[in-house]
């Protein structure tokens, strides 16, 4: 109908149902000089609906080729003009939707979440009923990797039936969403039968399909299922970043370590072009479990370190807790169980959070081989720490105001802060029950740099975020019986006493910390505090 006519918008239209054609044959050229010819054409008639359209198609595949900065350059300058108003509804609601989709392939979590909250505020002013589910979709995902999964599972339900009469793409990854909470939490039907609706509404259902068969035993299917996505033209670096993990697993389960070497080598390699914290700690993660299969362990401990310091940047638990598993399963030949046994605690006190059974099964059979790996239970023998309690205060009027999910999200991610920072210095989390922490420090210099950097990363987060939970802090150094459990005496009881003394955003400090410290340690006056079965008074004073 158009051929002949003098140039008009009607023909950038047409323009953009043709970039789908080469977008799904995986020819990123193709798709870029359609983006392109929108773009020159919305400026050549003035066309503000498609110039932003045309900005945010450039933007997003140049994302795809790898050419990032460029790409998401683009689909800022695409946003503004939506958020400015000079753009029609229907554009509007498209360059919000797509610029949440290309950060969120991108692993660009944070940005995706912006964009994905301004258009859900924005469709609702517009009364548009379907965009807020889709908008929805594409949060489920960062919800889920922050371990929030029950919220995760209600946005995606939620979604779902928003969208099963609007728009079968964005309910088919809803269902895929409920998919992986379900695989995560051990409900392999339950799974199966999200990812099954999902593959019925068009999502190809991998890798989560793939990994439930191979939970169940089904390796070699689920390593020829992988196979044939991998397989498909239309897959980008950045789709087959998503597969490559489970491409990894699998290979080494049914002992293809060639396959698997190949994988993590991709997966590195896209991590290079595309820089994000995820995908780093994507490529580390495989790099360290296909070394460890291949025997190279000191190779294999030196990747999952790395992987779990990516990971903790990502805030994201439960692949904090995965890593940290492996990292648990590869120590002990090189380190002693005792270590190994540190790592493999940690993750299974945050599965057991998170309520992923299947990985806390195998955490737990992991810590009983390294604790038989560290021979024979040694006695009891007494030993001086520097003990550390923390508690969040006020958690249950925080609970009543915010609620029993948002709760549940906020004290993930306490818990996954904490830990990481324990790990940077040294700490033992020795238990951990509540909102609260007990840990064990080799030097009082340890424990004083561990309570400032967590008192630090607390008020960085509410000074960027707008909100992080107030905390205290009680150290107290002392001779403690060290038994296989952990620490018992009455000088664990003393620094628990001195945590519950402290007051919100405290560090309080016995003068045993300070006499113990081999550098000077600035503080308060001290004061003199009767403890609760104590005889003798306590000195303790706040650190500066």
């Amino acid at each position: 109908m158009l051929e002949g006519q003098p140039e008009s918008a009607a023909h950038g239209w047409l323009i953009r149902a043709q970039l789908n054609q080469p977008l799904a044959r995986g020819d990123l050229d193709g798709a870029l000089a359609y983006a392109d010819r929108i773009l020159e054409l919305g400026i050549k008639l003035g066309d503000r609906d498609l110039e932003a359209l045309g900005l945010h198609d450039r933007g997003r595949v140049l994302v795809a080729m790898g050419r990032v900065e460029e790409g998401l350059e683009a689909i800022d300058e695409a946003v503004v003009a939506a958020v400015s108003g000079e753009v029609s509804p229907f554009p509007t609601a498209i360059v919000y939707c797509n610029a949440t989709v290309a950060a969120e392939d991108l692993t660009d979590y944070r940005r995706a979440s912006e964009f994905a909250e301004v258009a859900e505020r924005w469709c609702e002013r517009q009364s548009i009923a379907g965009f807020p589910g889709m908008c929805r979709v594409r949060r489920v995902e960062l919800i889920r990797l922050r371990g929030a999964w029950a919220e995760a599972e209600v946005e995606a339900r939620r979604a779902c039936a928003e969208l099963i009469d609007f728009s079968h793409e964005y309910a088919a990854e809803g269902f895929y969403q409920i998919g992986e909470i379900r695989r995560r939490i051990g409900d392999l039907a339950g799974a199966e039968e999200a990812f099954g609706q999902a593959h019925r509404l068009g999502r190809d259902p991998s890798p989560g399909l793939a990994l439930v068969l191979h939970a169940r035993g089904q390796s070699n299917a689920a390593a020829g299922m992988l196979a044939g996505s991998l397989a498909e033209p239309s897959a980008t670096p950045l789709v087959r970043a998503h597969i490559l993990p489970a491409e990894v697993e699998v290979a080494i389960a049914i002992r293809d370590l060639g396959r698997a070497r190949a994988g993590a080598d991709e997966l590195e390699s896209i991590a290079r072009t595309y820089d994000t914290h995820l995908l780093r700690a994507e490529a580390a993660t495989a790099r360290g479990l296909v070394e460890l299969a291949s025997g190279a362990t000191a190779a294999a401990i030196s990747s999952l370190r790395a992987a779990v310091r990516a990971w903790q940047a990502t805030e994201a638990p439960y692949e904090i807790a995965r890593a940290r598993m492996a990292l648990g399963e590869a120590l002990p030949s090189a380190r002693g169980g005792a270590a190994a046994g540190l790592e493999l605690s940690a993750a299974a006190a945050m599965f057991e959070t998170l309520g992923a059974v299947p990985d806390l099964a195998i955490a737990r059979e992991r810590m009983e081989a390294a604790a038989a790996d560290d021979g024979p239970t040694a006695p009891a023998r007494r030993a001086t720490r520097t003990f550390m309690f923390t508690d969040v205060v006020g958690s249950t009027s925080l609970i009543d105001a915010v609620g029993d999910e948002a709760w549940g999200r906020l004290l993930a991610w306490h818990d996954t802060t904490i830990r990481s920072l324990l790990l940077d210095h040294g700490g033992q989390e020795v238990h951990h029950a509540g909102d609260g922490f007990f840990v064990a420090f080799q030097s009082a210099d340890s424990a004083l740099d561990c309570a400032v950097a967590i008192r630090r990363t607390f008020e960085a987060h509410r000074r960027e975020h707008g909100y992080a939970p107030s905390i205290r802090l009680g150290l107290h150094t002392a001779e403690a019986l060290h038994t296989s459990t952990g620490y018992e005496g009455a000088g664990v009881h003393a620094a628990a006493r001195i945590g519950a003394l402290a007051g919100a955003e405290e560090i309080l400090i016995s003068r045993q910390v300070v006499a113990a410290a081999a550098r000077t340690v600035s503080h308060g006056e001290f004061r003199t505090e009767r403890l609760r079965g104590f005889r003798g008074p306590f000195e303790v004073a706040a650190l500066d």
